[in-house]
């Protein structure tokens, strides 16, 4: 007893309350996420959608993403990462209402392209807030607790959507837009805005264009290591987008039921609930590139599985196979990011990073819905599993100058003039 006391201690002891009050909130959000977990099925039996449209209407949600993100972090660094949150959470319920019911190809298109601005938007403050908050020594914790509490919600979604559906598809958009002002109200009543003093200079490493941490969004996109990893993720997150754009119709022509794609993709959360606290600990200490690329492979191989799939059972194997590689990349990921971020512009480095995904988001259905539509489903779920090993070498190569750039960004700043003073972050 003593010792598991000792584990929790370990785990969740320490960390500022401005954490604890971001992780409900993301708790709350995601117990509510019903409307993407859900979005394939709901177009393609309640609208009567193609694959094809439906991966169109996925995909301009991941568009839209594609401006939130980029917005979202350029706000959180001019504007501050409170004001963003609330404005993309309530923007975010609102037009989760007006999708749910929304009717015709074209509107629905709309509203989902907004729904992605106005939900993606909040994923660079929420980074960006989380590293100013959490001390350096304390984030490979603070970003694995995140994770276990966004799969903990999310597996709990899964499963209830899959009733809620049968109930009513408006239903699913109602409870999301209630979870997602729940977390605005959190997050009005109990975050602060961090402070930040005025960014000053930061180390002048190679691949960047300046050694100053104030030049905006083009220096970050100057930054050509940082920019590599963003590609490779992209191409990681290209195989991932599968499991909610793909996977349901999938299975939904192997004659199974809705709720048992929910109950299937809920594997994935259960899993991650009962591990993912236990993995910082088992990859404290080893190779970032090495545990990348075997998380890599890991997920090839399950989404490359799927190629055979036609059973419940067999559906449920593959989606927790590639969950154990989505355990390892995540934290390592996580941190990474953190690392090669320079101090002044966190949210402009989490913002183009969210890129990644939200690029993914848009052409991962509409790509997928095409492979599957003129060269069947085997071939999309193998050339997932070969994506999978071709990024495993990616991290290998690539690693080492990401190391040493993240040790050069953790050196003292060069000597600062006068009217440049080095930023430090407090929590709030």
């Amino acid at each position: 007893m003593r010792s598991v006391r000792g584990w929790v201690s370990n785990t969740t002891g320490g960390l500022p309350a401005t954490f604890w009050y971001l992780w409900t909130g993301t708790l709350i959000n995601r117990l509510g996420s019903f409307v993407l977990i859900f979005l394939a099925i709901y177009l393609t039996t309640a609208r009567g959608f193609s694959s094809v449209e439906a991966g169109l209407v996925i995909g301009l949600y991941g568009a839209g993403g594609t401006v939130g993100t980029l917005s979202g972090g350029i706000l959180a660094d001019r504007w501050g990462r409170r004001p963003t949150l609330l404005t993309a959470h309530i923007g975010a319920a609102s037009m989760m209402v007006a999708l749910g019911f929304a009717r015709g190809l074209w509107v629905i298109a709309a509203g989902a392209l907004l729904l992605g601005m106005f939900a993606e938007s909040a994923r660079p403050a929420f980074a960006a807030m989380m590293v100013d908050v959490v001390p350096e020594r304390d984030r490979l914790r603070a970003f694995s607790l995140n994770y276990w509490a966004i799969n903990l919600g999310f597996a709990c979604a899964a499963i209830l959507a899959g009733f809620a559906a049968q109930v009513s598809y408006e239903l699913l958009f109602l409870i999301d837009a209630t979870t997602t002002l729940t977390t605005a109200l959190v997050i009005f009543l109990k975050v602060r805005e961090p402070r930040r003093l005025p960014v000053g200079r930061v180390p002048s490493t190679p691949g960047t264009r300046t050694g100053r941490a104030g030049d905006g969004l083009l220096s970050v996109l100057g930054d050509r290591v940082f920019l590599g990893f963003v590609l490779i993720n992209l191409f990681t997150a290209l195989v991932f987008v599968q499991h909610i754009s793909m996977l349901p119709i999938a299975m939904g022509e192997d004659g199974l039921a809705p709720s048992t794609y929910g109950t299937v993709i809920a594997l994935n959360g259960i899993l991650i609930v009962g591990g993912q606290l236990f993995v910082p600990r088992l990859i404290r200490g080893r190779s970032r590139s090495h545990v990348l690329a075997l998380a890599a492979i890991i997920m090839g191989v399950g989404f490359g599985l799927t190629a055979f799939a036609d059973a419940a059972w067999f559906y449920a194997l593959t989606v927790l196979t590639w969950t154990l590689g989505e355990m390892l990349n995540s934290p390592s990921n996580s941190t990474l990011i953190a690392e090669l971020s320079l101090p002044g512009k966190r949210g402009r480095y989490q913002g183009v990073f969210a890129l990644s995904w939200s690029v993914a988001g848009f052409s991962a259905p509409i790509l997928g819905g095409l492979v599957r539509e003129h060269l069947g489903n085997s071939t999309l779920w193998l050339g997932c599993a070969a994506i999978g090993f071709a990024l495993a070498v990616a991290h290998l190569l690539s690693g080492p100058v990401r190391e040493r750039r993240a040790v050069e960004l953790r050196r003292p700043a060069v000597q600062p003039d006068a009217t440049a003073p080095v930023l430090t972050s407090q929590a709030a």
